[in-house]
């Protein structure tokens, strides 16, 4: 099924999903603020609006890396601050006994690249009945993540979205292979780029990852006009700040130049498609 809806957000609409926000949960004021940020630029170009953060970060290089404020206490202001924005929103899972906590704030749950082929959390994230995005891991070929998607399907999910963020190249770097967006919208679901994930560099800054934002605006353009269904990114008022993938968010300013593009660009080519 390509074509569903997530809380207030629609899934295989006139617009594609912006599924959006900063990496992790470390502040009410920075939440809410995002929050409120992309609630309006998504308003402004049309795009429905997934908001997303984090509530740990349970993959960290480093033991000395921030991973979160606490599980109880960032679910609750992840909640509070989507309410507050009016959107609904997004959190990744890294235990099967977190689902059904998770799933009492959120409207999607996401299965994070690295444990894309873990059953038991597949399934327990598939038995809450909610949405689930599933993110490809770096090590997998696209046409595999059809069978991490069908353990969600038999566990009670009915609508499973499909993200590509890069493939493993070499040691430090990720590439994207574009045919993966076709591969993966093969399987009936929705295709969601993670535009910034992708420019990561694992451990590229030796206790956490490095990456650069040079590549995101033609990336974004080329995975457009591939037909894909949904964009997914992370945004901080202050990137370099960021607790974590600071060298990846995007800024509010750079979003907004961002998304304000993408916008123009989608209606064209819808303009483009409707001619005789």
């Amino acid at each position: 099924m390509r074509r569903f809806a997530i809380g207030k957000a629609e899934v295989g609409g006139a617009r594609p999903l912006l599924i959006a926000g900063p990496c992790v949960v470390e502040g009410r004021d920075m939440l809410e603020e995002t929050a409120g940020f992309l609630a309006e630029l998504a308003d402004r170009i049309a795009w429905p609006l997934l908001f997303k953060a984090s509530y740990a970060k349970d993959n960290r290089l480093s033991d000395d890396s921030f991973s979160s404020l606490g599980r109880d206490k960032a679910l609750s202001l992840l909640g509070e601050a989507a309410g507050k924005a009016d959107r609904s929103c997004i959190t990744d899972i890294h235990h099967p006994e977190e689902a059904a906590e998770a799933a009492e704030i959120v409207d999607c749950l996401q299965i994070p690249a690295f444990l894309c082929r873990q059953s038991s959390l597949l399934r327990a994230a598939g038995a809450t009945g909610l949405p689930v995005n599933i993110k490809k891991g770096q090590f997998l070929a696209p046409e595999d993540l059809a069978f991490s998607a069908e353990k969600v399907a038999r566990a009670g999910s009915k609508h499973i979205l499909l993200t590509e963020r890069g493939s493993s190249l070499g040691y430090r770097d990720l590439v994207v292979d574009y045919r993966s967006f076709s591969i993966m919208a093969a399987s009936g679901r929705p295709v969601v780029f993670d535009l910034t994930h992708s420019q990561q560099r694992p451990g590229g800054q030796g206790g956490s990852s490095g990456g650069s934002r040079e590549f995101v605006r033609s990336m974004a353009r080329a995975a457009l006009a591939l037909g894909i269904d949904g964009l997914f990114m992370e945004v901080h008022p202050d990137p370099e700040k960021a607790l974590s993938d600071a060298s990846t968010q995007l800024s509010f300013s750079q979003a907004t130049e961002l998304l304000t593009e993408l916008a123009k660009l989608y209606e064209a080519m819808e303009a483009g498609n409707a001619l005789p």
